[in-house]
């Protein structure tokens, strides 16, 4: 099994987060989106990964490059570094990482978390992952029928005809058969919007005798904007609270409470504090004298004096609130 992983946006709906971090990277519950996209994956495989393949940008740089690779390595796969110089869409990169296309193929795009319990039927063609919304017409959907054999795929519909939207992981059980049909798009020039689009190499692939079946996850985790995010650490620490050690043992936690579900990273300071729920403290963080709930802040940031919420904080940030001095008459409301 080869895992690729298209990543080369610029994450602009993630901005100013993403101005010195890629989207992927940014951490949620202690580690990069990328990474627990990753674990996921291998976690449903019936057998071994042999190769990960990650679509960048030249421009996320050497140091990330080598973070990916060793992603790779602790989970027993070899990492690969491919680049997408120009975002002309999902086929174009996928097909930026055109030697990893060969046998069993799974792709997933680095903005989507999922929870689920499904392993990889790879006797089957392939299959594409989707989920229940209420609004059907902002998303890409799958039309099937009772064999849950997928019979067409209908971008963003009009009229109803599905509300089963695809959320970007799919399985191939031929790779070589993929790249085949999303270099056709390139070599006849075939776009949709003025890019290359996956939906369209599997739309032919289903013309002419693939099998496309529909599997669903429990949870769509989207990570795509600040309050996106955000909601998806909460969900994340919810669900790996008994499974994975979310508090470092060098924490130094001082006359303060902490409400779980919460990540507290290495050599983060608590002083007097209320921390949580789903509040991620990266490493190297000092907090005093506030209050932190459903909230992310990144490495070596100091927050002091504050009351904090629904928040994304970045690395190395200084947040103090002044303190008050208050002479407020009976039967008063200041918010």
């Amino acid at each position: 099994m080869n895992i690729i992983i298209p990543m080369a946006g610029m994450g602009k709906r993630m901005r100013p987060h993403t101005l010195t971090t890629a989207k992927p990277l940014l951490p949620v519950a202690g580690k990069p989106i990328v990474q627990r996209l990753v674990e996921d994956i291998v976690a449903t495989c019936n057998e071994k990964v042999d190769e990960i393949a990650f679509i960048i940008s030249p421009a996320f740089g050497k140091e990330v490059e080598a973070h990916l690779c060793s992603v790779a390595e602790t989970l027993g796969a070899k990492g690969k570094i491919c680049y997408q110089e120009t975002p002309l869409g999902t086929a174009h990169a996928i097909l930026c990482a055109g030697d990893t296309l060969k046998g069993n193929v799974f792709i997933a795009f680095a903005d989507t978390l999922f929870k689920a319990t499904f392993s990889i039927d790879t006797n089957k063609d392939a299959i594409v992952w989707t989920q229940r919304v209420d609004d059907p017409s902002a998303f890409g959907v799958v039309k099937m029928n009772e064999a849950r054999e997928i019979q067409a795929f209908v971008e963003k519909p009009k009229e109803f005809v599905s509300d089963l939207a695809i959320i970007g992981v799919y399985y191939f059980k031929d790779g070589d058969r993929l790249k085949k049909e999303m270099q056709r798009l390139i070599d006849n020039d075939i776009k949709l919007k003025g890019e290359y689009q996956l939906t369209d190499a599997m739309e032919h692939m289903l013309k002419n005798g693939v099998k496309f079946y529909t599997g669903q996850v429990e949870e769509w985790l989207d990570c795509g904007n600040k309050d996106n995010t955000v909601y998806t650490n909460g969900r994340v620490l919810s669900i790996k609270q008994h499974s994975e050690q979310l508090i470092d043992p060098s924490a130094v936690i001082e006359q303060s409470v902490i409400i779980q579900p919460c990540y507290i990273g290495k050599g983060v300071k608590v002083k007097n504090s209320v921390i949580g729920p789903m509040v991620s403290l990266e490493s190297g963080v000092t907090v005093e004298d506030s209050r932190i709930s459903n909230s992310i802040v990144q490495a070596d940031s100091l927050v002091k004096n504050a009351c904090i919420e629904n928040s994304m904080l970045g690395k190395s940030v200084t947040y103090m609130e002044k303190p008050s001095e208050l002479s407020i008459g009976d039967f008063s409301t200041h918010i």
